[in-house]
């Protein structure tokens, strides 16, 4: 079984997710690419892609250096190819963070369908559900966050994390407001997704262990690792890092080593696919730590993130960005979370087991390409 088809379509969300901050003065869309990749015998791979800023950009990675890796290929080979995209990468390619990942997801989906599994099962499953937690986006005011917040608690979900938009006093009242409004025994967590210096995270961090958050995410950007140690040595709440963190499982083993994590994330969007995710829970389930997998904003693919998560011990929850619809595209359906907030995995298709909507892809579609192996 070799891949003898190579197929991307670049679809637009036509909408912009990020506050103004954040977003700059240059268009930062959210769109998405659609990855297929067929074999000779008929079986198809599917996986989305983040197409932040440029989907143009990404587009042109993937069809020019990523498919000539992948065409005529095992998909069984996906060791190899995972380490081939790395030399790439480091020979100056430097691929987006969100890249490799979806092609490696594509692979597995393919070699799941073919022994006739689900994905948790092909990889290995442990348990086939999770506990859900509402993770926010960034909100313009306190209010909103307390709302939103118990919308999410009313509907059955097991957690909420917000993602507070700055500056540290803000941060600090939303904490206070939303703990007040849920009551003391409610999941909350925190990611500023900040760049707060050492002092103010420390002060959030004592805010957070007196309302007794689950976890203090991300307060320094992921390569300050002197800044990391420190807070982790400093606070009793358990400090999570490495959503962005290059060099995959070999970035994640710095952090480790430093000290700088008590819980390490990872996703198959941003870590290099189900290949790489599975290492970094393997290196930290080898170190005592849990990896919360984080959402890779397309429901599709966090679906992916589901199987992986069902797949390893040493996860808790399962990340929910809401609000749904935002994320939906170009899925059908919603993602399979119960009245009681726990979220189930397919057992009734193999691979993924989810599908996309290849009419509104078509309809949404700014470009398609397509390649083909020839030999």
């Amino acid at each position: 079984m070799i891949i003898r088809k190579f197929e991307s379509w670049w679809v637009e969300r036509g909408k912009c997710l990020f506050d103004e901050k954040r977003q700059g003065g240059a268009k930062m869309g959210w769109d998405v690419l659609v990855i297929r990749l067929t074999t000779d015998t008929g079986i198809e791979g599917i996986a989305t892609c983040m197409a932040a800023r440029s989907g143009a950009v990404s587009e042109s990675y993937l069809n020019e250096t990523v498919a000539p890796v992948v065409l005529g290929r095992d998909p069984h080979d996906r060791e190899a190819i995972f380490q081939e995209l790395w030399i790439i990468d480091r020979h100056e390619a430097f691929f987006p963070v969100f890249l490799p990942g979806p092609v490696d997801v594509a692979l597995w989906d393919i070699c799941a369908k073919e022994a006739g599994l689900p994905l948790y099962k092909y990889i290995g499953a442990y348990r086939d559900s999770l506990p859900v937690y509402a993770s926010s986006n960034f909100l313009p005011g306190i209010q909103d966050y307390i709302d939103e917040a118990l919308y999410y608690k009313s509907k059955g979900i097991k957690g909420y994390k917000m993602h507070p938009a700055g500056p540290v006093e803000f941060d600090m009242q939303v904490h206070q407001a939303v703990r007040d409004a849920v009551g003391p025994d409610y999941t909350l967590m925190t990611d500023p997704v900040g760049d707060y210096t050492l002092d103010e995270a420390v002060r959030v961090g004592r805010q957070l262990e007196r309302l007794n958050f689950e976890w203090f995410e991300e307060p320094f950007r992921d390569f300050e690792l002197y800044k990391y140690t420190e807070l982790c040595k400093t606070l009793d709440i358990p400090i999570a890092a490495t959503e962005t963190t290059r060099g995959c499982h070999w970035g994640v083993a710095q952090v480790i080593n430093q000290h700088a994590a008590d819980i390490v994330r990872a996703d198959v969007s941003w870590k290099d696919g189900i290949t790489g995710t599975l290492k970094i829970a393997h290196l930290a389930e080898a170190f005592g730590l849990n990896v919360e997998i984080h959402t890779t904003t397309m429901n599709y693919m966090d679906m992916a993130n589901l199987h992986v998560s069902c797949a390893i011990k040493n996860c808790k929850y399962f990340e929910y960005f809401v609000p749904e619809d935002n994320y939906r595209l170009p899925m059908k359906g919603d993602l399979p979370i119960d009245e009681n907030g726990i979220i189930h995995v397919p057992q009734d298709k193999p691979g993924v087991g989810v599908e996309l909507d290849w009419d509104l892809i078509e309809h949404a579609c700014h470009n398609y390409i397509c390649q083909e192996y020839k030999g």
